[in-house]
């Protein structure tokens, strides 16, 4: 092939090449791939690689100023025999238990209310998120000063109330410290359940109501046969996000109490942080904070089954 055919054949095979490329993009499988790429490519730089080290740290000795080597289980297995952890994992399933189930309640009641008509609706419903919009250091630093014992207003209230009030405030006494922190998960956290909620139940029909009505349902039997039925997948998905948003919870109780007094209040990521973080030992502490890991599993896992099932009724 001499030089000029060579120059004048080059063009048409690069047509060829880009044709051919995007006649690749034509099939949806393809194309499919090439989209999700990017997402890919964020999940493995930014979920993936950090688990992975999570748990190469949590099965190795590793400290702040050391590489550490492979220790197995051992973490886990010293983790099983500690009290401070096991007092740990009593108060993150009473504080979650505790705070979901309230913030479920007021949510639920919540919406029900708003999704009535009356004046400045939207306005309160724009109010009720408040809370939630607000970041969690900031409000909790609020309620930092709300339950300090010198600061707080609460004493001038309980005492004419005959109320007793904590000589060392509530969070400075380990028998009201835990309740002190799940009323300001609760506080905060209810908007999260009142607003989707709110969402589920407008996406029911209002004939549902109408004909329950007819057929002489009070308001007790709408909601149990309309209302709850059909707002179970929502109520279903909602649970989920809280639960392991609770279990989960850093911010509040590392503001408020730093797992104290005498660990009441301590859950997963506060003695993870404090175990890791502030005591060096990076392996122990990634071990805490990876130890509820298929507990969490295993409860994604049945809410997935249980929202298909729902979706095949």
């Amino acid at each position: 092939m001499t030089a000029e055919t060579r120059v004048a054949t080059a063009p048409a095979a690069r047509r060829g090449l880009a044709a051919s490329s995007f006649g690749l993009l034509d099939h949806e499988n393809v194309l499919g791939y090439v989209l999700m790429t990017p997402a890919l490519l964020l999940l493995l730089v930014f979920i993936a690689y950090p688990f992975a080290i999570g748990v190469w740290y949590s099965m190795s000795d590793v400290q702040i100023f050391g590489l550490g080597k492979f220790i197995g289980l051992t973490n886990y297995v010293n983790l099983l025999s500690s009290p401070v952890f096991d007092q740990t994992v009593k108060n993150s399933f009473v504080y979650t238990g505790f705070a979901t189930v309230f913030k479920l309640a007021l949510g639920l009641a919540m919406a029900l209310v708003l999704n009535q008509t009356f004046p400045f609706k939207n306005f309160i419903r724009a109010s009720v998120l408040l809370p939630y919009i607000v970041p969690t250091a900031l409000s909790t630093l609020a309620f930092l000063l709300a339950f300090n014992p010198t600061l707080s207003p609460l004493p001038w209230i309980f005492t004419p109330l005959h109320i007793p009030y904590p000589p060392a405030g509530f969070l400075g006494d380990p028998a009201h410290a835990m309740g002190a922190v799940i009323y300001v998960n609760v506080w905060r956290g209810t908007p999260f359940f009142a607003i989707s909620l709110l969402a589920g139940l407008q996406t029911i029909p209002h004939d549902l109501y109408e004909a329950a009505s007819i057929d002489g349902a009070h308001a007790g039997n709408r909601f149990r046969h309309v209302t709850l039925p059909l707002l179970t997948p929502v109520l279903t998905i909602v649970l989920l996000f809280s639960i392991i948003q609770t279990f989960a919870d850093f911010q509040i109780v590392q503001v408020l109490t730093r797992g104290g007094p005498a660990d009441s209040t301590h859950l997963f990521a506060t003695l993870a942080y404090q175990t890791g973080m502030q005591g060096g030992r990076l392996g122990q502490g990634a071990a805490v904070s990876l130890f509820m890991l298929p507990f969490l599993g295993l409860l994604v896992i049945a809410q997935l089954w249980y929202t298909r099932r729902l979706a095949n009724r």
